[in-house]
């Protein structure tokens, strides 16, 4: 099984998906992994899984706060896959017409 640790730079949408589904709440501190990277660092993040790769998401306020505002449908299938911070957002216009068809 792969593990992959993931910055708040680098999370997908898919990956997104997957926090806000084992931890709907929020996670708490009991589930927060402490760890040191290669450079001896100390880092803190919450785990999830697929069924082949352990992702290690690096823990910030800025994951808690994509997390709290995550819609599945600000995403097209074809951004599953890609940085949710090179996705650039949607405007109120673009939002009013996919929600007429």
């Amino acid at each position: 099984m792969k593990r992959i640790i993931v910055d708040y730079k680098k999370l997908t949408p898919e990956i997104l998906s997957l926090l806000v589904d084992k931890y709907p709440d929020g996670y708490d501190d009991d589930q927060v992994i402490s760890f040191k990277n290669a450079r001896n660092e100390t880092v803190e993040a919450v785990e999830v899984r697929t069924d082949d790769t352990v992702y290690l998401v690096k823990v910030s306020t800025r994951l808690e706060n994509t997390m709290a505002n995550y819609d599945e449908d600000d995403y097209d299938d074809s951004d599953l896959n890609e940085p949710i911070v090179e996705i650039p957002e949607k405007s109120a216009e673009e939002e009013d017409t996919e929600e007429e068809i």
